[in-house]
């Protein structure tokens, strides 16, 4: 009865009972996240409108999915399985590709890219995000991110941590949030997002960036195409989760099971000085521009910005992690060529420089990257490009989105005390020869 209920939901939120394109091949539904700020939302409103006026005849019917994010990737898959609720094109989170590729929700593009100028404009590794198992383009990137770490330079100083702070090991990031607890105990100290209502930011802002900055491989073997099963890194990494959230240097609970989790750090918690250090993302400064959903004017005086070290200082000395979304076309869309037009026209140079530099993203385009406008834009800007050098991504498997959920029923159980890290680890290594199959895992 729920599946037929949110399906129902679904087909009156695309509102239209015909096929997807609205049959005319000029009509197009185009599905995003609108979720925590208006800066997406005001980006497709004006694409639309422009387009619109430079195409005469065409109509583009946004869709707005307001909802978290493990929501808005179940609500699209939803709408994917019906030609009626289908979109033409959808923003597309890029650790999603290969598996909603796999289930046949996306349009092979290279038929499309092949003819393409701007293609070449797109560094290789943004182009090999949008690729699909079987080596097709699924997706037009339009940006992408590091991670590291905020701190708040004010509480730092009343704490007597001298500023600019690089804190060589996990050790060092422990400290810091012990002695700003002891110092100041109106404020939180550290932040690393944990458990289930924050979705894919808890497995890939928080435990992969503590696990990469642990093992070189990770959560997956490239050389063998296993996953990594017994690993010592996922235990340490719980052990990290163990100690903030049970030693009392993290975030509530109240804070961390709400699904607005993401969106009080950085709209409440940072800008109202209530947190110390946040292990975030590049883009987390967009909240705070003039644009943004809680402009605060000395942001940039404020806050700091310091490289995550990995566990014990070795090489290459700091880790991040780098996602980014695509707009992708759907396969049911009876008006591909319209909705390719459109694609193009939201990933031209003009509208991903507005893009980026509203998001505070990473520029995918070469021509955006090297735009003096965009150098200039955010002053940490440079800071975050320079992660991509010790960047790592997530595995570009079918099976990560469900390895991913049992990453973040581990860290919840091991915050809330229903597990010690082995335990969790344990149920962690079950859950992942449950999904992919005993043959392809490994034990380390």
């Amino acid at each position: 009865m729920a599946a037929a209920v949110a399906a129902a939901a679904l087909v009156a939120l695309a509102g239209c009972s015909s096929s997807s394109g609205g049959g005319d091949g000029k009509t197009i539904k185009v599905a995003f996240q609108d979720f925590g700020s208006d800066i997406m939302a005001n980006f497709m409103n004006k694409s639309k409108t422009e387009f619109e006026k430079a195409n005469p005849g065409t109509t583009i019917t946004l869709v707005p999915i307001k909802a978290a994010e493990n929501d808005y990737y179940t609500k699209l898959s939803l709408m994917n399985r019906a030609a009626t609720t289908a979109p033409d094109v959808m923003s597309e989170d890029t650790f999603l590709i290969r598996a909603d590729a796999q289930a046949g929700y996306l349009a092979p593009l290279d038929s499309y890219v092949s003819k393409w100028s701007d293609w070449s404009n797109f560094f290789d590794n943004a182009k090999d995000a949008g690729k699909g198992d079987d080596g097709k383009v699924y997706g037009i990137p339009t940006g992408t991110d590091t991670r590291g770490l905020w701190y708040n330079k004010q509480i730092f100083e009343k704490a007597g941590i001298p500023t600019p702070w690089q804190p060589k090991t996990w050790d060092d990031v422990i400290g810091a949030a012990k002695k700003i607890k002891a110092a100041d105990p109106g404020v939180i100290p550290l932040n690393i997002f944990s458990g289930k209502a924050a979705g894919e930011a808890s497995s890939m802002q928080g435990f992969e960036m503590l696990m990469y900055g642990a093992s070189e491989k990770g959560l997956y073997d490239d050389s063998t195409s296993k996953w990594i099963t017994g690993s010592k890194a996922f235990t340490d990494a719980l052990d990290v989760i163990k100690e903030v959230y049970q030693g009392g240097l993290g975030p509530s609970q109240e804070i961390t099971s709400d699904t607005n989790y993401q969106n009080t750090v950085n709209n409440q918690l940072v800008p109202q000085g209530k947190l110390a250090i946040n292990l975030d993302g590049s883009w987390a400064s967009n909240a705070w521009l003039p644009t943004g959903a809680t402009p605060w004017a000395d942001w940039d005086k404020v806050m700091g910005t310091a490289k995550m070290p990995t566990q014990k200082g070795q090489e290459p000395g700091s880790i991040s992690l780098s996602g980014g979304w695509t707009f992708s076309m759907g396969a049911k869309s009876s008006a591909k060529d319209t909705a390719w037009k459109f694609i193009t026209f939201l990933t031209d140079k003009e509208r991903s420089l507005e893009y980026n530099i509203n998001t505070a993203g990473i520029p995918v385009r070469k021509d955006v990257a090297n735009d003096e406008k965009y150098k200039t834009s955010n002053p940490t800007s440079e800071f975050f490009s320079s992660l991509v050098a010790v960047t790592k991504f997530r595995p570009a498997t079918p099976d990560y989105p469900k390895i991913s959920n049992g990453i973040q029923v581990a860290m919840e159980s091991v915050m809330t005390g229903q597990a010690t890290p082995a335990q969790a680890a344990k149920t962690y290594d079950d859950s992942v020869v449950g999904i992919v199959g005993k043959e392809k895992t490994e034990s380390k």
